[in-house]
């Protein structure tokens, strides 16, 4: 195993150092890339795919209201047949079910607020692990991001852990060294063994007393670890942190674009919503932050973790803040952490991430079901069961809803797609609203995109994925392409 703390070794070729900041301007790296979410510029695509999104959604509002006597025929039909009435009452009973979780989550955001950082002299020591495979020059921008931030830095350790990469990453990683000095570790796995090994070999090597992990092509604003890490000292029984996400490549295609709206109403209003109850469910792997006692109890069970026999190598974050909130900690959200970060920008990659990510799903749900039910932590219980109750509510209709969609597109078409379209345009009003008023309000319209996206595009996803939960390899971790 290679490990360098002191390089003298030559910098990559100058082919391999060219890259769009200046040393001197990286210092403000976090706080321009924050800017590009607010400022990217509409091409005719981008008008062409919106223009089409609402042309969709009030043609559909449009023919629902022509077609008024044909949906009360269908659903007198549905009604007077045995089958057709369960299957109204059952759909019209999860119906309440969403609307009442959705006024609960709502009212639990409201009480939300994010603790504000302590003073320097309070902040714990803090090790920040990242683990690279395949990130290229990405690397280097992660490393100096986390270098300049607002931290004290006889508290702030640095370890950066290549994961046997393929391209140039060791290279980058050597330059960051070269420019950083001892405010940097990095070391080299003999093979790529997975990421969960990498965050294993730091998580040994780490001395502070909260772990912080960041991914390898992610932005960290200056003041975001000293937010991140500042619930640790105020509530004893916060055991974890998860970071705010925002999608740093959000003006490269469309598929950023969307789901940067998407990614500030899952983190900023759902994870907020969950942090009042102490129970994030999970703490996502390009920001968050661990107590260092809760992660070293758990470790052992965590690196030798199996599904249905076989090491899981996917799903490390949700495992790891499950595995915490058992111990009966707290896990919680820092909306004013913010870290943006990378995400696919064509289909097929995309796919492949939600896969892993609905997979982990799958999984982890089965293992919270083992404990959340049993008096695993003192106070209440009732809030992360009800939002575990929540994730198996549309694990189970999955199956049910797929196959009647199907059914519906065969025998009412027309009809169907009306409907989808008209619920589309009023369910996503609410993250369009909540990102319009948080945020910017020409960018909220990709909600609505999204959610056509998602629908039509992304829809099979979570059948497949509880089909072949089982399955293991990352998919997405192949050398990134050309741009």
């Amino acid at each position: 195993m290679l490990v360098v703390n002191n390089l003298n070794s030559n910098p990559p070729e100058k082919s391999k150092l060219v890259h769009p900041y200046s040393f001197r301007k990286l210092k403000t790296v976090s706080r321009k890339a924050l800017g590009r979410i607010t400022s990217a510029a509409l091409s005719p695509l981008d008008y062409l795919v919106l223009f089409s999104t609402f042309l969709l959604m009030f043609g559909a509002a449009f023919l629902v209201y022509e077609l008024q006597p044909h949906f009360h025929q269908i659903h007198l039909d549905r009604i007077n047949s045995t089958w057709g009435f369960v299957t109204v009452a059952i759909s019209l009973a999860l119906l309440a079910v969403k609307v009442c979780f959705f006024f609960y989550v709502l009212f639990l955001y409201r009480r939300y607020q994010p603790v504000k950082s302590v003073s320097d002299d309070l902040l714990p020591t803090c090790t920040v692990i990242v683990p690279a495979f395949n990130e290229g020059k990405l690397v280097w921008q992660t490393l100096h991001s986390l270098a300049n931030s607002d931290y004290p830095a006889e508290k702030l350790q640095l370890i950066s852990i290549d994961d046997g990469s393929k391209d140039d990453t060791w290279e980058w990683m050597k330059k960051a060294k070269e420019e950083l000095g001892d405010r940097v570790s990095i070391f080299q796995q003999p093979e790529n063994k997975g990421k969960r090994h990498a965050l294993y070999r730091g998580f040994h090597l780490a001395t502070g007393e909260v772990f912080v992990t960041v991914d390898s092509d992610s932005i960290v604003k200056t003041d975001t670890l000293r937010n991140l890490v500042s619930p640790f000292i105020t509530n004893e029984k916060c055991g974890a942190v998860a970071g705010n996400v925002r999608v740093l490549n959000s003006k490269e295609a469309i598929i950023p674009k969307m789901l940067n709206v998407s990614f500030a109403f899952s983190f900023e209003f759902i994870r907020s919503a969950q942090s009042v109850l102490g129970s994030v469910l999970c703490t996502p792997g390009a920001l968050a932050a661990y107590r260092k006692n809760a992660v070293m109890t758990c470790l052992p069970q965590w690196i030798n973790q199996t599904f249905m026999g076989q090491p899981s190598d996917i799903g490390e974050d949700r495992a790891m803040t499950n595995m915490i909130l058992k111990q009966g900690y707290h896990v919680n959200f820092q909306r004013n952490a913010h870290v943006l970060t990378n995400i696919p920008e064509n289909y097929r990659n995309l796919y492949k991430m939600f896969i892993r990510w609905e997979r982990s799903n799958v999984r982890e749900n089965i293992m919270m079901s083992k404990f959340a039910f049993t008096n695993f932590r003192e106070g209440s219980k009732t809030g992360p069961r009800v939002l575990l109750l929540n994730q198996w509510i549309r694990i189970i209709t999955a199956y049910p809803f797929t196959i009647l969609m199907f059914v519906f597109l065969f025998t009412h078409p027309l009809m169907l797609l009306c409907s989808v379209f008209l619920s589309i345009l009023v369910i996503s009003s609410i993250p369009a609203f909540f990102y319009a008023k948080k945020h910017n309000l020409s960018e909220s319209i990709w909600a609505y995109s999204y959610s056509i996206f998602y629908t039509f595009g992304l829809f099979w996803i979570t059948p497949y994925a509880i089909a072949t939960a089982s399955r293991r390899g990352w998919l997405t971790r192949g050398l990134p392409e050309k741009r």
